[in-house]
């Protein structure tokens, strides 16, 4: 079947983009690690695999089956407006990255949404390997919505993969313990989320951890008022992790997996 050459695809770019990037954090990381970078990977991509392992038995196929569903049925905006292919891709990749930056503020806006989407901030360390610590809870309730938008927008299969790709590139780039220049930084955030933009997401400070949505472009943050362009103690010594919490320990597989269903302090 299409979908599975199409997700063979994405997954050997992610674990291309990973293996790049973890050599690159082994060489040039910026933050010292306050904990075993061994353990948070493990962690991180232990939830990443009950997430996937979950995604494919619950998903069928997932936005891509979806897209293909809803083109050979011709539901779907896109389907009903004569335009150019190119145009066609290009507003469905930008509104589905849309779509996920409100997905995103909507976890940090609602209390029972942000308990899940805590597993994902409560990595006291901040490496590429961040970018897969998310509850299966999460991740299902992403891959309903983007299926749903797949559907209304009619987002052709080309564009769902297109994005998928990028979304987990930028996603895996802007996580990463990596820092440039201050103006090539600065020149870069005209045009990507850089790791520097999206570390302050990622700060213990509710005004920071409640900023830089975006994972692929920074127009979203930019156009909607939630962009920070540097925490308050700087990138060096700001504190990663959740906020109201102490973050001297890190929360290991079991615990994160659990962690929607404990007791709020």
């Amino acid at each position: 079947m299409i979908e599975n050459h199409l997700t063979l695809l994405r997954l050997s770019i992610f674990i291309l983009i990973l293996c790049t990037l973890l050599l690159a954090e082994w060489k040039w990381g910026f933050r010292r690690y306050l904990t075993s970078k061994f353990e948070r990977l493990i962690d991180n991509l232990g939830l990443m695999i009950v997430s996937s392992v979950l995604q494919r038995l619950l998903s069928a196929g997932g936005a891509v089956a979806v897209a293909l569903w809803a083109m050979q049925n011709n539901y779907g905006l896109l389907h009903h407006i004569a335009l150019p292919q190119w145009l066609v891709i290009t507003l469905s990749v930008l509104a589905l990255d849309f779509a996920i930056y409100l997905q995103h503020l909507v976890f940090h806006r609602i209390n029972l949404l942000w308990r899940i989407h805590q597993v994902h901030h409560s990595d006291i360390g901040f490496d590429c390997t961040t970018a897969v610590r998310f509850h299966f809870i999460e991740i299902l309730l992403s891959t309903l919505y983007k299926m749903l938008l797949v559907v209304l927008i009619g987002a052709p299969a080309f564009a769902v993969v297109l994005f998928e790709i990028l979304l987990n590139g930028f996603a895996l780039f802007n996580h990463s313990n990596l820092h440039f220049p201050p103006a090539l930084d600065k020149w870069l955030r005209n045009f990507v989320i850089t790791p520097d933009m999206h570390r302050i997401h990622h700060s213990a400070k509710w005004s920071e951890t409640n900023s830089n949505y975006g994972f692929s472009v920074p127009f979203w943050d930019k156009l909607c008022g939630t962009y920070v362009s540097d925490p308050e103690l700087g990138q060096e010594k700001m504190k990663i992790g959740l906020p109201d919490e102490d973050n001297s320990e890190p929360v290991h597989f079991v615990d994160l997996l659990l962690m929607p269903f404990q007791a709020q302090k």
